[in-house]
């Protein structure tokens, strides 16, 4: 059975990614585009026009040509996307690094992508010497700010180079090279098309809207496809202003909302969980906050419904993709009323969804049944970058991009997330789905986060492991309290086994647990 948006299809953009997100920019003149959340600073949208083709320019004369890959190494500041819409104008791909690899990771990314320029900032600048040290192959290493030996994107806005006039296809040339594991396996360059992303976000706006007024807090990492298209191109491309921290830290990003009265905010699960818990919340002014959506991981829809109470706001809704679908395909509508708990939303438009059985992927299941997420649509990558076997695994014959999530589909459409294929628990050949045990363990009052893995025993059986995080208030919490409190509340096969205290739950910047460093502990 396959599942189609109830939406009205939106038309391929074919346009280059800076001219689907900036074309207006110019004519929306001293309206913030880009506010530093911490020191103030201000881009006006004419600023942002002007100051990145200049840098494209500079780019261009520097040698940056079609088809160059440029790797952008830099937490959240005003200049990141600056930066990126500059090196897609002057013909590049951007590949986005996490700005705390390690140089030997950050060199895997730069040989794999074969990647001739590096753009940072001078506090990673070691780093980044190290890794192009290591890569071999970049040409040169450009800093946003200011390092002596390093040419900087501020002085490039002096540029008087020509303007780089640039033949780019949006179906067929590469824009973005964000690295993701897929389904399995190492980090793989994700290719996405000007296309793939312009479109995207054409598919986001019926139901994501925004514009001037709107302020949204930036606080997700750019350089994951998530923070690159909820907190940067799309709210740029609709004129909205967007306020940019350098990374989360719960008192900054408070402060924030109530300094700069912040309307909208795009979170992941983790940050869900301080907002209904943490006690500092009661020491700002949030009023200014319109809703809260939430991705990248699954919610709980409890905790969901937890922090909008404290906060006063219409329910925490959800939305899903992943970075090879550029990355949304479904979305909780802003201001839907009729959006059932849990729900990752409907279908976003030109959008199709298939459930395929977990044990016959060939069958399709029916509506209400579990099975893995299966997509087609625009949005799909065009695939990964030199690994033509690991992309036929993943997108089909028929062009459906196979997620390796477990959902289901109710009788209106809504998508429920369930888990990961490969995530799922087999305890004695019953399905436990990890997230399911998260969720409740996140409800008891003594329990500040939790992680839930299979680990195998001395018979071979894989049994259900807890990683728990306690309240400060609930130092003396113990494991067997831990495992009572769930056994009272799931079927006798998902009861948690074993209980694990840590100081903290290992997670990625986009809120995903890192499961694997679990692994390594059990």
């Amino acid at each position: 059975m396959v599942f189609r948006s109830e939406y009205e299809d939106v038309p391929a953009v074919d346009e280059p990614i800076h001219e689907a997100v900036l074309g207006r920019a110019a004519s929306r003149g001293d309206t913030p585009a880009l506010v530093d959340g911490v020191d103030g600073t201000t881009l006006t949208y004419a600023q942002l026009d002007t100051f990145h083709r200049r840098i494209a320019a500079a780019l261009a004369a520097l040698g940056v040509r079609k088809g160059d890959v440029l790797a952008l190494h830099s937490p959240n500041t005003i200049a990141f996307p600056t930066a990126f819409y500059a090196a897609t104008r002057a013909g590049a791909s951007v590949t986005t690094v996490h700005p705390l690899a390690a140089p030997e990771e950050f060199a895997k990314q730069l040989r794999d992508s074969a990647a001739r320029w590096i753009v940072t900032v001078s506090p990673l600048l070691d780093t980044a010497r190290a890794a192009a040290a290591l890569a071999d192959g970049v040409a040169e290493i450009l800093v946003c700010d200011q390092a002596p030996g390093h040419r900087s994107l501020l002085d490039m806005l002096g540029s008087t180079a020509p303007e780089p006039q640039v033949d780019i296809d949006p179906a067929a040339d590469v824009a973005a090279l964000p690295y993701s594991s897929g389904t399995t396996g190492a980090p793989k360059g994700v290719m996405l098309t000007h296309r793939n992303i312009a479109t995207n976000l054409a598919q986001l706006t019926p139901t994501m809207p925004m514009g001037p007024g709107d302020r949204i807090l930036a606080v997700l990492p750019f350089f994951h496809i998530y923070g690159l298209t909820a907190l940067m191109n799309a709210p740029l491309r609709q004129g909205a202003t967007v306020v940019v921290l350098p990374r989360f830290d719960l008192e900054s990003f408070l402060a924030a909302i109530e300094e700069h009265r912040i309307t909208g905010l795009y979170v992941a699960p983790p940050i869900v969980l301080a907002l209904a818990k943490h006690p500092a919340v009661e020491g700002y002014d949030l009023s200014s906050l319109k809703y809260v959506i939430s991705a990248a991981a699954p919610l709980d829809a409890g905790l969901a419904e937890a922090c909008s109470r404290r906060l006063g706001l219409p329910p925490v809704g959800q939305a899903y993709g992943m970075t090879e679908l550029s990355p949304g395909t479904h979305v909780v509508p802003l201001g839907a009323q009729d959006a059932p708990p849990g729900s990752v939303g409907k279908l976003v438009p030109g959008t199709e969804m298939r459930i395929v059985s977990l044990d016959d992927p060939g069958r399709d299941v029916g509506t209400g049944e579990r099975g893995e997420i299966v997509i087609r649509g625009p949005q799909v990558m065009k695939g990964y970058l030199g690994r033509p076997v690991e992309t036929a695994a993943m997108i089909d014959e028929d062009g459906w991009l196979h997620t390796g999530d477990v959902g289901r589909v109710d009788a209106e459409g809504w998508l429920y997330v369930v888990d990961r294929v490969k995530e799922l628990i087999k305890y004695k050949g019953f399905q436990v789905a990890p997230a399911e045990l998260e969720a409740l363990l996140l409800t008891h009052p003594g329990i500040a986060d939790a992680a839930v893995i299979g680990v195998y025993d001395t018979d071979n059986n894989e049994r259900p492991h807890a990683y728990v995080v306690r309240q400060p208030a609930a130092p003396d919490l113990t494991e067997e309290e831990v495992m009572e409190y769930v056994a009272a509340r799931v079927a006798p096969y998902k009861k948690v086994r074993h209980v694990e205290f840590l100081e903290a739950v290992p997670r990625a910047a986009s809120g995903k647990i890192l499961r694997r460093e679990l692994r390594e502990r059990a």
